[in-house]
């Protein structure tokens, strides 16, 4: 694996035998929240199996496990600098069973093993069992629905689908995660209920592909159904949309949106880009005429909704003229969330075999051409919010301030709310109305108005 030749690799060390039963078992999760959700299942059956277990905790302990990302080489690159780091921490003897799984481990795993052999256990994707024989511990089917949360209690996110059919030419993952595979309703439904009854308050969807949600199981898109049945559990007060890939996108999701108050007018949609020839080159199949009517549908139904999209700048063919013409959709269509990636070229993807032409450096300039856009795009929307009152989830207290988000906002990668612990009293994973006293580009400043809780 080309990845691995930048880093120095320690010569192997001799391997210790498994103890009987170790008490701590820390997971440390890699990537995006959908290898969360799987890191949060594997916490649930280890603790019920007579293990004490850590989500991300920094410190050492005798048994360590990492979920890692290989999707691009950014996250490739972490996932093997944190596996090295934990190689020492195996070395030093803080740490006697080290066992790595997830995306790079499933997609490079005979390379790492030969080339980092102080790792004790390599494991692929949906490894939950396997990892549980490792340890000697017995798979709970009972269990199958719960987990133990690494997100603050209020929140939680809800893994949909798996895989994906779409074949993006620059995207790995129906190479590491298969193709698309809904989890019945009625699990999921369950699944939602007792993250409730823990207390969590807003449940956020995600998949590599939320909007073809049933196609395999029911044989029609049932992301709508899924919603209104997540809807009628009484303690979820907001439930929230990421990853709804544009084509086909199932147009009745936005009327049970726009029908439920509990539903975020939110949506996550990766466009990617615009120009018809690379969105052809990408494989997405989509052109601009198609984004722009659905762009105009879902903000004609859902007036007030916030789009949160992913632009990719400096694939393969995209001339500076190509990219100018990306960079004017952004500006006309102001969306509210925007992250931008630079192309990653992925060994085994289609779009491997198209040269590779456009510098890092030049991809970056780009990047931070877009961004600088968006911020200024995001200062102009949050000076709109300016005197006006807003239901805001209050996710922790920092320095003296509460840090808290609207329904336009999702956790980690958004704007935030913040309020004066002096000001304001205020508790962790409690709704309040709150007035927006000040804004800046990425996030505003507010006072609580009523004190009242949202029914």
């Amino acid at each position: 694996m080309a990845i691995l030749n930048q880093f120095v690799l320690r010569a192997p060390k001799p391997l210790q035998p498994l103890p009987e039963m170790e008490e701590n078992v820390n997971i440390l999760t890699l990537g995006c929240d959908k290898n969360r959700v799987d890191s949060e299942r594997l916490a649930a059956q280890l603790q019920a199996a007579g293990y004490t277990v850590h989500l991300d905790d920094h410190m050492p302990h005798p048994i360590t496990i990492i979920n890692t990302c290989g999707f691009i080489n950014d996250a490739k690159e972490e996932s093997i600098e944190v596996i090295l780091d934990c190689v020492k921490g195996k070395q030093s003897g803080e740490i006697r069973q080290l066992i790595v799984f997830g995306c790079l481990s499933q997609r490079y795993q005979e390379d790492l093993r030969s080339e980092i052999p102080e790792v004790d256990a390599w494991f692929g994707t949906d490894a939950m069992e396997q990892i549980l024989h490792h340890l000697r511990a017995k798979k709970r089917p009972e269990l199958l629905n719960r987990r133990i949360l690494s997100t603050p209690s209020h929140y939680a996110y809800l893994k949909i689908s798996e895989g994906c059919n779409h074949g993006c030419a620059y995207c790995a993952i129906p190479l590491i995660r298969g193709r698309h595979r809904s989890k019945p309703a009625e699990q999921l439904l369950e699944e939602a209920r007792l993250l409730a009854d823990k207390g969590v308050r807003e449940l956020i969807l995600v998949a590599q592909d939320l909007t073809s949600y049933g196609i395999d199981l029911y044989h029609r898109r049932e992301l709508a159904g899924l919603l209104e049945g997540l809807a009628r559990i009484p303690q979820l007060h907001w439930i929230r949309l990421h990853y709804a890939y544009p084509n086909h996108f199932p147009m009745e999701v936005l009327d049970v949106m726009r029908d439920n108050p509990q539903i975020c007018h939110y949506l996550d949609i990766p466009i990617q880009h615009i120009d018809d020839e690379i969105l052809k080159r990408m494989n997405r199949n989509i052109t601009e005429k198609e984004i722009r009517q659905l762009l105009e549908t879902i903000r004609t139904r859902v007036p007030d909704i916030a789009l949160r999209t992913t632009l990719m700048v400096g694939f393969p063919g995209e001339t500076r003229k190509k990219f100018e013409k990306l960079y004017a959709f952004a500006e006309e269509i102001r969306f509210d969330r925007m992250g931008v990636f630079t192309y990653s070229h992925e060994e085994d993807t289609h779009a491997y075999t198209l040269k590779d032409s456009i510098s890092h450096l030049e991809k970056n300039r780009r990047k931070d051409e877009i961004m600088f856009l968006q911020q200024e795009i995001s200062l102009e929307k949050n000076r709109e919010m300016l005197g006006k009152t807003f239901e805001v989830l209050i996710d922790s207290k920092e320095a003296g301030y509460y840090i808290g988000r609207t329904q336009y906002d999702s956790p980690e990668v958004d704007n935030c709310v913040i309020l004066r612990q002096q000001a304001n009293r205020c508790e962790i994973g409690k709704f309040y109305q709150v007035r927006i006293t000040r804004a800046r580009e990425y996030e505003t400043n507010g006072k609580v108005i009523t004190d009242t809780q949202p029914s």
